[in-house]
């Protein structure tokens, strides 16, 4: 049963609907819109830019001049920039509705992509067709519609106003509209033999979503109820009569009986003198109630009675047609007194026996016309070509010079014309309807499947199914608060969604640590180690070069990249200095830490962790330790001298550093090899001091000296002791 929408005040609807088709009924060509920006700059406006944004969204650049004359300074310099939504189809939806959407139609779209591929391995064949495919396809698209929004009514009074005709209920969407009307033509196949009876009911819906591009019934319903409160006699009124016969015309069958009842002949002073009236208007409401519908139930509170089977319907149909026509032929009219009464229910007797027409008199757009022919002219109309005929001709009677982008989709299904329902989707809706409503589309239609699922030359080999999910995948990946679904919808394209996918994660920002462990999260789920390795790679080095070292050093180590890890140990040894004392130490001891016990990942760092596994060995010989602590730091010397990535200009200072461990009182810490393996390192270095790139470290003069003298004493030492 249809309804009436809340206003915002000032008595404009809050749903903004889509207009214009994309193959128009009428010479006449759509009005331009216009679109109203605020940038709040000063004039003069130097220069305009436009550009694309995200989805159907205009990005404008306001650039402003500044004059060079003009020494104050409350001239506004720059610019700004303003985005500007073009979709009109979907504006009664705002920014947080639309992401809400985003993500309640992953899991439904994960889910039958699950058992599409489940049933397609089952059956061993490319197409995932079922028996029971299209109980799947239906139980998406209602996890899809409840996302939607609802048309059910909003909290009614305790007592409930005689005079109220429409109920309130929340304003309805055009593209939970769109969505049900495709459910019904492609997706319920039970619902198939009572076809007519669903689309009355999707009218009652959403005919009001009709009103803003051309009169429907529904708009002058809401213009007489405001007007019902005033009148005292309604009988005499003429829309009265008109309203209760457009109500019936398209099988509002609870609003017409409960007009009727307000008739005056109901009211208690009255009945004795116009008893026939009454009698006449008590009849016609007692038909209604009883108008029989090939349906298998209908909602409580619902009227009409309903039959399942066709030939019950047909016995019952007859039956009532006869009961009208022995009505209308009664003499009881003759006694009835009052002519706009008299009048008015006769015109609702032809409107019942099917009469052309009344109906096109009592119906305002060719989708009402057409609605009404299925109620009470061709109520066993099957198929969509007969569907197409007869909304041709109700076009021809009810031809409209604007069209509501509704009406356009509706053409295109009953035409069977798969690339008009596409392109009214994508016009009005956006990427995202098209992505998901392609799952009706081809829900048991073949020549769906074929059209939208065969891989196509001029598109690069990919279908036009995996062309709407790759763009709507790349619309979401350019919001900051839904390119984490994004990978769902690219992933299940099998020819070119990964490497769109491998794009679209290479170019998320990598500055925020919860974005980059999603994106190395989404890379596991999807086996993509070679990106998540990149992507690692540029974190490194985008925090390294924002001087968050630490972080930079972590993300390296994650990657393996230890040509980076190398560079970096390079760029840390020149930045410290030429000489490694404890003041300077203590910059590369978070380092050091981070490195951890794990150093084959280091690279060049190995040898600070060694190093700082030396310092603490040597600090507990210099404050009076045991001898176990010398010969732990002798070890932790020889192995950062055999070491490679032991810079050769850090040799001395390590050497000179341990002048009390080679000149040990006790007995020599160093046996001979290891002796030798000092001495080799200190020929080395005294052949390398002789390159033009050498750089000298910061020790006395007699450092080179000092260290010789106490490696040949421990030499001899330890040849005297082995």
């Amino acid at each position: 049963m249809p309804g009436v929408t809340s206003d915002n005040g000032d008595g404009s609807s809050v749903s903004v609907s889509g207009a214009g088709a994309l193959l128009p009924l009428s010479p006449e060509g759509r009005s331009p819109s216009v679109y109203s920006l605020h940038h709040g700059l000063k004039p003069p406006i130097a220069r305009l830019a436009i550009s694309w944004a995200r989805g159907n969204s205009l990005r404008v650049s306001f650039f402003t001049q500044h004059s060079g004359d003009d020494s104050s300074d409350s001239g506004e310099l720059g610019g700004k920039v303003v985005e500007v939504k073009l979709s009109d189809g979907d504006g009664d939806i705002g920014d947080a509705q639309c992401r809400r959407i985003a993500y309640g139609s992953v899991s439904p779209f994960a889910l039958l992509q699950s058992r599409k591929n489940s049933l397609a391995t089952l059956s061993r064949i490319s197409s995932p067709y079922h028996v029971e495919w299209w109980e799947y396809v239906m139980e998406y698209s209602r996890d899809i519609k409840s996302l939607l929004g609802n048309s059910k009514s909003l909290t009614s009074p305790l007592i409930e106003d005689s005079k109220t005709v429409l109920k309130n209920v929340e304003e309805p969407t055009c593209l939970k509209a769109a969505w049900e009307l495709m459910e019904i033509f492609y997706a319920d196949k039970l619902s198939q033999s009572w076809l007519p009876e669903r689309l009355v009911d999707w009218l009652a819906d959403y005919d009001c979503l009709l009103s803003s591009t051309q009169a429907t019934i529904h708009s002058k319903l809401v213009d007489f109820q405001k007007e019902l409160v005033t009148l005292q006699v309604i009988e005499d009124n003429p829309k009265y009569w008109e309203v209760i016969s457009l109500a019936l015309a398209v099988g509002w069958l609870e609003i017409v009986v409960k007009m009727l009842r307000l008739h005056g002949s109901y009211q208690l002073d009255q009945i004795g003198n116009r008893e026939t009236e009454n009698g006449l208007v008590e009849a016609v409401a007692v038909l209604i109630s009883k108008t029989p519908r090939l349906r298998p139930e209908l909602e409580s509170g619902r009227l009409g009675e309903c039959y399942k089977a066709k030939p019950d319907f047909v016995k019952a149909w007859e039956k009532w047609r006869a009961h009208i026509t022995k009505l209308d032929c009664s003499a009881y009219w003759v006694h009835c007194d009052h002519q706009q009464t008299r009048e008015g229910l006769r015109n609702m007797l032809q409107i019942m026996l099917g009469n052309t027409n009344s109906l096109c008199t009592a119906t305002c757009h060719w989708m009402e016309l057409f609605i009404s022919h299925f109620l009470y002219i061709r109520p066993f109309t099957v198929g969509l070509e007969s569907m197409y005929s007869l909304a041709q001709k109700c076009m021809q009677f009810k031809a409209n010079s604007s069209s509501h982008g509704m009406l356009g989709l509706m053409i295109g299904i009953l035409g069977e014309n798969t690339e008009v329902v596409l392109a009214e989707c994508s016009r009005a809706f956006g990427p995202w309807m098209v992505a998901h409503a392609i799952e009706l589309l081809t829900a048991g239609s073949d020549q769906a499947e074929t059209l939208l699922c065969e891989e196509r030359h001029n598109l690069g080999g990919i279908s036009i199914e995996e062309l709407h999910r790759l763009v709507y995948a790349q619309v979401l990946s350019s919001h900051a608060l839904t390119w984490q679904i994004a990978p769902i919808y690219s992933a299940s394209c099998i020819k070119q969604g990964m490497g769109l996918l491998e794009i679209l994660l290479s170019k998320q920002p990598v500055q925020n640590n919860q974005i980059l462990l999603k994106i190395i999260e989404i890379c596991r789920l999807y086996e993509l180690d070679s990106v998540s390795s990149n992507i690692m790679k540029i974190a490194g080095v985008f925090h390294w070069k924002h001087g968050r070292k630490g972080s930079g050093v972590f993300w390296l180590q994650q990657a393996q990249d230890e040509v980076r890890l190398n560079r970096i140990a390079q760029q840390l040894f020149d930045s410290v200095g030429k000489s490694i004392s404890d003041e300077s130490f203590k910059q590369w001891e978070g380092l050091i830490e981070l490195l951890g016990s794990e150093s084959k990942t280091a690279g060049g760092l190995e040898f600070l962790h060694k190093y700082r596994d030396f310092k603490k060995s040597l600090k507990q010989v210099n404050d009076g330790k045991t001898s176990d602590a010398a010969r732990q730091a002798v070890e932790s010397l020889i192995s950062l001298m055999k070491n490679p990535s032991t810079p050769q200009r850090f040799w001395l200072p390590l050497l000179y550093d341990s002048l009390k461990l080679l000149s040990w009182q006790e007995r020599p810490l160093l046996n001979v090899s290891q002796t030798n393996l000092l001495l080799n390192k200190l020929q080395d270095l005294s052949l390398a001091r002789l390159r033009p790139d050498f750089i000298e470290a910061d020790l006395p003069s007699q450092a080179l000296s000092s260290v010789r003298l106490a490696l040949a004493t421990n030499l001899g030492r330890a040849i005297l002791e082995e």
